[in-house]
């Protein structure tokens, strides 16, 4: 006869789904931060044209690694049902929230049986951090998660958790070895082993990053099952068709892009800043996974931390500052670990003591994150102290959109207004994050920089904006717009205005 869950189990279970359900309504805000344009403008370009689109952020016929196979499926969303980009780009968010919670779910299944232990996995997830708030894609604490939840790295992480789910169950399926090298035969066949390659493939086309951190748990999770003959050789079939599939995929050369760290190198150097105060609470798992390592040697989740700590660090070491985006390597085993130890601590004060601990640590990295309720909730009708953590998120550029036509070439500054202006259709100068594939790109920033510059004569950026046929300029200073003949149109937030160029 199956027992009712205790009320420990029900008050997990209620908490993470209170969660869900902000980060559900979250997505209906969609608030704007980080990279959220530059999404937008990648299903804008495969909405007008699926088989050449194009560079999403400049006027060039390039490929990019932005056209993964998650993003070709919002573009083929969109351009069939007529529905707004933005309207499109919920619809994902909706679609990788609901996949990330039923693969965690999957995932803690493969390690615990408890009930309370994937609603306190998703509740580590998201609130076992550190007190200094941190946000990044790819990086899933709660607030990070609200930002970037319509991102492809949410999709491709939570397509990992499913995968390492799946390769749990087949590795273990297939046996472990007996001793002479050979495991038994009764379990996953060819099929299952060939759809991993797939999957694993597919992970990595959708985001490079999470695709290191998927690789690094799917291999912790083979390496601790000690596999024998037959799975092995049924593992390589499925990597050799994944590699086919990344070397096959039409809209970039994913193996290309092995030569893209340098660029991206300064762009990722805050990564290793404050990584106590952003991590902190992760201590607690790490704790739970020495204990344990002391029940099993060969425990998935330790290989798995111990992976994600020697990438992370032997990054901070040589100065390959893009290695710092394997640090959910390190965290999501802990974290996860810090969950399931409730059900594993052995006696039952033990496993109330760490509960106990572990709430007290989810309260304090909650408190820390309780700046997300004001997306959902109007800042004004918030608690003083919960209105102080939030971050009011970026304004759009939906005021130049009566103006700017799709395909125009705007003029604007370097940062957030690159970030987003293609969002609506326009293309920049130059692209708002580094692009690997494109040529000219430094040439095109120092465009930009000349343009806006002091000392730079009327005559010059008259020059400038014939070279790349720019038809508006988007500036909150005079500097952009002596010496030139510009119009001005219309005024948008933060003092910025758009003008015309009149030619």
């Amino acid at each position: 006869m199956r027992t009712a869950p205790r009320p420990a189990t029900l008050a997990a279970q209620a908490a993470a789904a209170v969660v869900v359900l902000l980060m559900v309504l979250v997505i209906v805000r969609l608030p704007w931060a980080g990279d959220l344009g530059m999404h937008a403008a990648t299903v804008q370009r495969l909405r007008h044209d699926l088989v050449d689109p194009g560079n999403p952020l400049v006027d060039a016929d390039t490929p990019s690694p932005y056209y993964s196979p998650w993003m070709l499926v919002l573009g083929c969303v969109a351009r069939v049902s007529g529905l707004s980009v933005f309207v499109v780009l919920r619809l994902g968010a909706l679609a990788g929230l609901a996949l990330l919670l039923s693969g965690v779910w999957r995932y803690v299944r493969t390690l615990s049986g408890h009930r309370a232990a994937p609603a306190l996995a998703v509740l580590s997830l998201l609130f076992l951090w550190g007190t200094v708030l941190f946000n990044w894609s790819g990086f899933y604490g709660l607030n990070s998660l609200a930002l970037t939840v319509s991102y492809p790295s949410v999709f491709a992480l939570a397509l990992a958790f499913h995968l390492w789910a799946w390769l749990g169950r087949a590795v273990r399926g297939d046996g472990k070895s007996n001793g002479d090298g050979d495991g038994g035969h009764g379990g996953a066949g060819w099929g299952v082993w060939l759809g991993l390659g797939a999957l694993w493939a597919l992970i990595l086309l959708c985001h490079q990053f999470s695709g290191v951190v998927a690789t690094l748990g799917a291999v912790a999770t083979v390496v601790a099952a000690r596999p024998g003959r037959a799975v092995w050789v049924r593992l390589g079939g499925g990597l050799v068709l994944g590699l086919i599939v990344l070397l096959l995929w039409p809209y970039y050369d994913f193996f290309a892009l092995v030569g893209a760290g340098t660029d991206l190198e300064s762009v990722h150097r805050p990564l290793y800043e404050d990584l106590v105060g952003r991590y902190w609470l992760v201590l607690l798992g790490v704790v739970a996974l020495g204990m344990r390592w002391r029940r099993d040697r060969w425990d998935p989740l330790v290989l798995f931390f111990v992976l994600g700590v020697v990438v992370v660090t032997a990054g901070g070491v040589s100065g390959h500052w893009s290695w710092g985006r394997a640090l959910p390597s390190a965290l999501i085993p802990a974290q996860v670990a810090a969950a399931v130890e409730v059900g594993e601590a052995g006696r039952r004060q033990a496993r109330v003591a760490w509960a106990c601990v572990l709430g007290v640590a989810l309260a304090v990295g909650a408190w820390t994150q309780v700046g997300t309720v004001g997306y959902v909730v109007k800042p004004r009708d918030l608690p003083e102290a919960v209105a102080e953590k939030y971050r009011r998120p970026w304004a759009g550029y939906f005021w130049t959109t009566p103006w700017v036509k799709y395909g125009d070439v705007v003029m604007a500054r370097e940062g957030r207004p690159a970030r987003q202006i293609p969002a609506y259709g326009a293309y920049t100068v130059a692209p708002g994050y580094p692009d690997f594939f494109l040529p000219g790109e430094g040439r095109r920033a120092a465009a930009v920089r000349r343009y806006f510059g002091q000392g730079t004569s009327g005559r010059e950026r008259e020059e400038i904006l014939r070279e790349y046929e720019v038809r508006w300029v988007v500036d909150k200073e005079a500097a952009g717009k002596r010496g030139v003949r510009l119009r001005e149109v219309t005024r948008g937030p933060e003092g910025q205005v758009l003008y015309a160029v009149v030619r």
